[in-house]
């Protein structure tokens, strides 16, 4: 693991196309907030799902206040093969100021046929 990042700092990076921002809290928690294009991959998925970040230059780690987040880019980290940056978001998605949206915002921008 790198290190831990503002949520300033991660909304630089996504204004930048910079990050692959994984939310590692539970489907239900996910489904009602999240940071825009964000992976969900529950912590206890995460060491079957890690394969799918192999590529990514840049993984953020996301959870409810910061704490277990830290676990998850170690894991990342820990990877082999992985070499890319990981980081955990320090005030987790309680402190994110930045836009987030839910399933339920994606699904009524769908079409509805």
């Amino acid at each position: 693991m790198d290190g831990e990042i503002s949520a300033d700092e991660l909304q630089s990076l996504l204004e930048d196309d910079a990050a692959t921002v994984v939310d590692i809290r539970n489907p239900m928690a996910f489904s009602h907030g999240h940071i825009p294009d964000s992976l969900n991959i529950p912590l206890e998925s995460l060491p079957r799902e890690v394969e799918q970040l192999r590529d990514a230059d840049r993984v953020v780690t996301v959870c409810p206040h910061g704490k277990a987040s830290v676990r998850a880019a170690r894991l990342i980290a820990s990877f082999e093969g992985f070499e890319g940056r990981v980081d955990s978001l320090a005030c987790g998605i309680t402190g994110w100021d930045g836009p987030t949206t839910s399933e339920q915002d994606e699904s009524s921008s769908a079409a509805p046929f």
